[in-house]
This record gives structure tokens, sequence and C-alpha cells, in this order.
């Protein structure tokens, strides 16, 4: 996979998760699906946590993004 591939996967993964919004969920729905929450929580932090371990293993900062 290229690396225009990749970022716009990235891309696309950050615009899903900026559309989640748990406080709109049902106290129902968040319980029936907090296992699944969970599990895909942990998913993402360990592998972000792996993606940003490698870049700074190259001697990078990550740093926000500067607002104009």
């Amino acid at each position: 996979m290229s690396t225009n591939e990749v970022m716009a996967r990235l891309e696309a993964a950050a615009s899903a998760l900026g559309d989640v919004d748990v406080s709109a969920w049902s106290d129902e729905s968040l319980k029936e699906r907090l296992g699944q929450l969970s599990a895909a929580l942990v998913t993402l932090d360990s592998t972000l946590a792996r993606v940003a371990d490698g870049v700074r293993a190259r001697g990078l900062r990550i740093e926000e993004p500067v607002s104009i």
C-alpha cells in the first residue's frame, strides 16, 4: 500500500471517529455496546501508541497542528 493510500485511510478513520458521539446514545445502547466499544478503544489505543512510538524511534516529534 502506498504512503498516499495509508494517509487517506488514516484520515478517513479519524473522520469516522470524529462522528462518534456516545453522549447521543441511550444508556441502553451504550450498555449493550460497551464491551465492543471497549475492545475497539483498546485496539485503537495500542495501535496509535505503536505508530507514535515508531515515529519517535526515528527521532521525530509528534506535534499538534497549528490552527490558522
